[in-house]
């Protein structure tokens, strides 16, 4: 292994330590991507990577009582994992507000965003960070992400969040609230559970995690990553895209990747792990990463549809009651949370932590 860059360890200290952020690096004026942050050869998203055959769907839900779009949305899940979703509710200007917020907050000057940096937060409702989990990784990721906890008694720290974006991700939440509740009853109802109840809905998406994602300009953006392959540890994720693109999905032939067009007013759907564990594989969740973008400064707004802290979760009876033998244990979420964030992002060995 070559020696490592002796600027390393400052920037580090910087971007970390000091709590600038990606964001405060890139103000700084840099010109080329330092080596922290670039990808070994083989991990880097060529053009040779790109698949130009697939696509996923784009599914129109203006009738979530029609059963093609349950059967749409039940294939896509167990197919793809991702599928685009239009004509959900969520009004438009809402979906603008959120993006036009991250903008603004991650525009603050240095000072003003690190009062709320992991761990000097006036909340643990709040953090911003950077990266994924700079402690565990030797490549950084290009972004910084500032992490709001949505559940109800979480929400009554509202007045501690940050004024420039706290009333835009409240709304952006509730109004997708009904959105989660559907795709939930219509992905539980292929796998023959009736209803939620109070127990299900504490098990599927009591604890919802909302980010505020930002990739800022790289000047190099081929030697880097936005993010690196990884599965989600949630229920499902409801992704917002701003304009300029970005994400690619590990495509069905495993060797090659799927970028996810943005599409005005949609919502790209995912399956997270939690739902293939409980599906037993019916539903799959799919490695996605993010790519840099060389010219403009980028957002996203991911909701993550969490159990309860310490809600545990298995293959549902309703799927094995036909003898099927379970491909997983019950693990506790908090136990599955902590072991995520406890090291790089690692494609989908995360599972492995639930398999029998």
């Amino acid at each position: 292994m070559p020696p490592r860059d002796p600027n390393t360890e400052q920037i580090i200290d910087f971007v970390v330590n000091k709590r600038n952020g990606i964001k405060g690096l890139v103000s700084t004026g840099v010109e080329s991507v330092p080596e922290l942050y670039i990808l070994p050869v083989e991990e880097r998203l060529g053009p040779n990577k790109i698949s130009t055959n697939d696509s996923i769907p784009v599914i129109d839900v203006s009738d979530w009582d029609d059963p093609r779009v349950t059967e749409s949305i039940c294939e896509a899940a167990g197919k793809w994992g991702f599928f685009q979703i239009i004509n959900h509710g969520v009004p438009l200007e809402v979906l603008d507000a959120v993006k036009e917020a991250a903008h603004r907050f991650f525009g603050l000057p240095n000072e003003e965003r690190g009062k709320y940096w992991a761990g000097n937060s006036p909340t643990d409702t709040v953090a911003l960070k950077t990266s994924f989990v700079p402690q565990a990784e030797t490549v950084f990721e290009w972004k910084d992400y500032l992490s709001f906890r949505c559940s109800p008694r979480d929400l009554e720290s509202f007045p501690l969040w940050p004024p420039v974006c706290r009333d835009e991700v409240v709304k952006y939440l509730e109004s997708a609230k009904p959105v989660i509740r559907k795709l939930l009853e219509v992905l539980l109802k292929g796998l023959k559970v009736k209803e939620i109840d109070k127990a299900k809905e504490y098990t599927l998406m009591a604890s919802p995690i909302l980010n505020l994602m930002y990739y800022p300009r790289c000047p190099n953006p081929d030697l880097t990553a936005g993010v690196r392959p990884h599965s989600d540890i949630s229920t499902i994720t409801i992704l917002l895209q701003d304009e300029n693109g970005g994400l690619y999905v590990r495509a069905t032939d495993e060797d090659s990747w799927i970028h996810v067009p943005p599409v005005k007013g949609a919502l790209v759907i995912n399956m997270g792990d939690i739902l293939q564990i409980m599906s037993n594989d019916r539903y799959k969740s799919i490695e996605h990463r993010v790519v840099a973008n060389g010219s403009k400064d980028r957002v996203s707004e991911p909701i993550f549809v969490n159990p309860g802290a310490d809600a545990t979760f298995g293959p549902l009876p309703e799927v094995l009651e036909s003898g099927e033998q379970p491909l997983y244990k019950e693990v506790a979420f908090s136990d599955y949370f902590k072991y995520f964030f406890s090291k790089k992002h690692d494609g989908k060995k995360t599972m492995d932590f639930a398999r029998v």
